[in-house]
């Protein structure tokens, strides 16, 4: 799980908290006396249920938004790092063959830029070093620079290389300092707990037959998988939503293909 709470961990802690808490209702229907479930009782709760779940929605509502807005960020971030990318191998390409081995970097350099951004090597850098240019990337970026023109092509094409070059590192960079997005724990702690209490108050007025708890375990998965949404959105690199990294990875083509 890392240091990050996985999306599947907070659905299946919401979902079982939810289900105790209706439980929990159900019990205390058995045994509180009758007096105790009025109707002046029944309206207390049902206000105080329903002022809470007005809450529930609005922070679902807010924190899906978010995530959502996040992931189509880092989304859009990826897709331009692509774009740099391959705009960066075809400017090189059309500057000579001299570039034969600045392009063989800039492909070695595509699996560590890779690692870094989708945590794929166990052994990766700490979050410290990410922002770090790596010995690949330094060596590729000073062959270019070093760059000597022969001719008005080339001195027009290596100002262009430069450019697209410092544009592939900054959206790097970007991505890194947007990283992931996680969710607050004590965020979600106070709206499971929210959660559990409507649960609780449904229950406590429901006739514990088969098909009222069959629809609590499906509002329960329901509710609880909104939950998941948000956690998995707000993680785009790591999840069962992640951006996918093929495209990165294969942008380019092999050196003589």
């Amino acid at each position: 799980m890392g240091a990050i709470v996985t999306s599947g961990f907070i659905f299946l802690i919401s979902f079982v908290s939810i289900m105790v808490g209706a439980i929990l209702g159900l019990l205390l229907r058995t045994r509180l006396p009758e007096t105790h479930l009025g109707s002046e009782s029944k309206e207390v709760i049902r206000l105080g249920t329903g002022l809470i779940g007005t809450l529930a929605a609005l922070v679902i509502g807010l924190m899906i938004a978010s995530a959502k807005s996040s992931y189509d960020m880092q989304n859009t971030n990826v897709r331009q790092l692509t774009a740099n990318l391959i705009l960066t191998d075809q400017l090189l390409a059309q500057y000579g063959p001299e570039t034969r081995e600045i392009r063989g970097l800039l492909r070695g350099g595509v699996g560590t830029v890779a690692d870094r951004i989708w945590h794929k090597n166990a052994a990766a850098p700490p979050q410290s070093a990410t922002f770090s240019a790596s010995s690949i990337a330094e060596q590729f970026y000073g062959a270019i620079e070093a760059l000597s023109p022969g001719n008005d092509l080339q001195r027009s094409l290596k100002p262009r290389i430069v450019q697209a070059s410092a544009d592939f590192a900054r959206t790097r960079l970007l991505i890194f300092a947007s990283g992931d997005n996680p969710i607050l724990m004590p965020f979600l702690l106070i709206l499971i707990v929210w959660l559990t209490v409507i649960f609780a108050s449904f229950s406590l007025f429901a006739e514990p037959a088969v098909v009222v708890l069959t629809a609590m375990v499906i509002f329960a998965l329901s509710v609880s998988s909104s939950l998941f949404l948000i956690m998995d959105l707000s993680q785009p690199f790591a999840g069962v939503m992640q951006i996918s990294s093929e495209q990165f990875q294969h942008a380019l083509a092999p050196l003589g293909s």
